[in-house]
């Protein structure tokens, strides 16, 4: 185990704040090298998982926070390491993600119709094969199209696939390090999947990119490019497709996709880029982000009346959710 990530160990999970450099910066300043404790971060639960009144919010010494603009992307200095908001835990199906439209952007289950969204299995997939969220300040800009997929951002955060042994929880927010992408193309938008390991696991000391992934985890990547391509056949869609054939691109390509979708989520919470027009609709509210106009007191009415925290056990799911699909495997002959 390498001494970077015996620190991680000794500090619990902590992390940097972004760059005093950077034209928006998180509040905090630190020396070189210093470290805060992740516990001055804390969720807030409220409500029953898998119901339409679950939120759960970040806090930042037990005031609300933005799950979308309010937790540092970068865990050090150097930006080898990166704070990953953990959605969906391994093997669970209920499609939990930070929402872009409520105020301070908290998680909560999607719903299409009224309805909650679960993702289906589809044999031999049980629900997610990896810990699934979205890395924090970034966003897949739907103004430009990107050059290599020649397709618009889908308007989120960027998405994150966990591929370590642990199985991680909502909420979490896990230090992960980056080890290549998959251009997914989703219902014709650019919708990047990068591929990253805990820095905790075990395997992290021989992962550095996605040929390690290959030769540590044989059949991992084939099998996440089946599962994106089919995972929304049941709900009646197409299949997706993929840039590059869906070869996953190396790490250096992947960081780069991570520093542009960083820099489009800078010009968003600059005001550059309107937060709201005929394509998205996204909620800029932030107590965290130096000179942003959006920028909020905690003191503000609407932070005052988050509800407090409550959290409640899981409601049960429709039965029908634990269907299994099958659909033609185009690996096979």
């Amino acid at each position: 185990m390498t001494l970077l990530v015996k620190t991680f160990t000794l500090l619990a999970t902590a992390f940097l704040l972004c760059s005093q450099a950077s034209p928006l910066s998180t509040s905090s300043k630190l020396a070189p090298g210093s470290l805060i404790n992740m516990t001055e971060f804390t969720t807030r639960v409220i409500g029953a998982p898998n119901t339409l009144e679950y939120r759960i919010y970040f806090e930042k010494n037990g005031v609300p926070i933005s799950a979308f603009h309010d937790v540092p992307l970068y865990a050090n200095e150097a930006k080898t390491i990166l704070n990953m908001v953990v959605e969906i835990p391994r093997w669970t199906q209920s499609k939990v993600e930070i929402t872009k439209e409520d105020f301070l952007n908290p998680l909560k289950q999607d719903t299409k119709d009224g309805k909650l969204r679960f993702v289906r299995h589809i044999f031999p997939y049980r629900g997610y094969m990896w810990n699934y969220g979205a890395f924090p300040q970034t966003w897949e800009d739907p103004n430009k199209v990107d050059p290599d997929t020649n397709a618009r951002g889908d308007r989120d955060p960027l998405d994150v696939i966990e591929i370590g042994e642990q199985v991680g929880f909502t909420g979490q927010i896990k230090q992960v390090k980056v080890l290549g992408v998959i251009g997914l193309l989703d219902q014709g938008e650019t919708d990047w999947k990068v591929i990253v390991i805990d820095v905790n696991d075990p395997l992290a000391n021989k992962m550095e990119d996605v040929g390690d992934v290959e030769r540590h985890l044989p059949g991992l990547i084939r099998a996440s490019r089946e599962w994106f391509r089919i995972y929304k056949i049941p709900d009646g869609k197409a299949e997706n497709e993929f840039a590059f054939n869906g070869r996953a691109k190396n790490k250096k390509f992947a960081t780069g996709i991570v520093r542009e979708t960083h820099n489009a989520w800078r010009r968003l919470m600059a005001g550059d880029v309107p937060p709201k027009s005929d394509l998205y609709d996204i909620q800029v509210a932030n107590l965290l982000v130096e000179k942003s106009p959006y920028k909020i007191s905690k003191d503000d009415e609407r932070v005052k009346s988050i509800p407090a925290n409550g959290p409640k056990p899981p409601a049960p799911i429709d039965p029908s959710n634990d269907k299994w699909f099958f659909i033609p495997d185009k690996r096979r002959p």
